[in-house]
């Protein structure tokens, strides 16, 4: 039997390059000023999409809502499996929360159609919140399991897993649909494919095949006939009310900028008497008991 997956990721800014113009006066992550990555737990939803679509066949299917450059993880999906990609870009959706970012994707969905699956990220590294896979799930009325780290059956209408739980693991069991949050250590995703890569790098939005000359454009389509999908709030029918700040209840009360500095440190001496040395004021302070 095979299953229609959709996959939801995002681009996300780099977190080990943050530098002091990382935030905006709203609040909101000024993504301009950073260097922007593949969101790294969205690459093991889409990976476990793969191995889903290579062991049953169907079809993987990838959105992500984002301005123009987000296009960039899009090309990147097609070139690891991806079937179809969809990129949500509009001024409107601009400054979302989880709750407004959740309720643009949740439409996104219904407008790609029939789905089986949907697969996401368990968070991502720019807010840590861990709350759109579920606040998706919730709108569209399906079932959902979080921090899955693996597969166990897929059968008929039903899918079996095991997640994280504090102290262990549970194997759980869902019908489908279900929306499925899928943590780092659930696989190692796959490089992109050579032939694949040749096939999409000129895969475009229409925004993006505005700067390019029309040979270019004419022979990407000669060559893949593939163009990425780009919806704005009309396209999926969302009020604009309930985008982007707007929509989003969700409001920065402060930003500070934390600056860790070191301040005393002591050499040890490497040997019995100054390990020995080193425990004994370690206990003192009850750092260590």
């Amino acid at each position: 039997m095979k299953y229609n997956m959709i996959v939801l990721v995002k681009q996300v800014p780099d977190t080990q390059n943050i530098k002091g113009d990382a935030m905006t006066p709203e609040g909101t992550v000024n993504r301009a000023k950073l260097p922007a990555i593949f969101n790294p737990e969205d690459l093991n939803a889409l990976e476990e999409a793969l191995k889903l679509k290579d062991k049953f066949g169907g079809k993987v299917t990838v959105i992500t809502m984002g301005p123009p450059r987000a296009a960039d993880i899009l090309r990147e999906s097609l070139f690891k499996g991806a079937d179809d990609v969809v990129l949500l870009s509009d001024k409107i959706f601009a400054g979302a929360d989880t709750l407004a970012t959740s309720y643009a994707l949740s439409l996104a969905v219904k407008k790609v159609g029939d789905f089986d699956i949907i697969l996401c990220g368990r968070q991502a590294i720019d807010g840590d919140t861990a709350q759109v896979g579920p606040q998706t799930a919730e709108k569209l009325g399906v079932n959902q399991v979080t921090f899955v780290d693996r597969v166990i059956d897929l059968k008929d209408k039903k899918i079996t897993v095991e997640r994280s739980i504090e102290g262990g693991f549970e194997e759980v069991t869902s019908t489908l649909p279900v929306l499925l949050t899928v943590t780092e250590e659930a696989n190692d995703p796959r490089p992109a494919s050579a032939k694949r890569v040749c096939a999409y790098k000129r895969a475009m939005t229409p925004l993006e095949t505005q700067t390019y000359d029309d040979d270019y454009v004419n022979g990407a389509d000669k060559n893949t006939g593939f163009k990425i999908k780009l919806w704005g709030h009309e396209d999926i029918g969302a009020a604009p009310e309930q985008c982007g700040l707007s929509g989003s209840p969700t409001m920065v009360k402060e930003i500070e900028s934390v600056v860790l500095e070191a301040r005393d440190f002591k050499n040890i001496d490497k040997s019995k008497v100054g390990i020995e040395s080193l425990i004994k004021e370690l206990m003192t302070e009850h750092i260590i008991g």
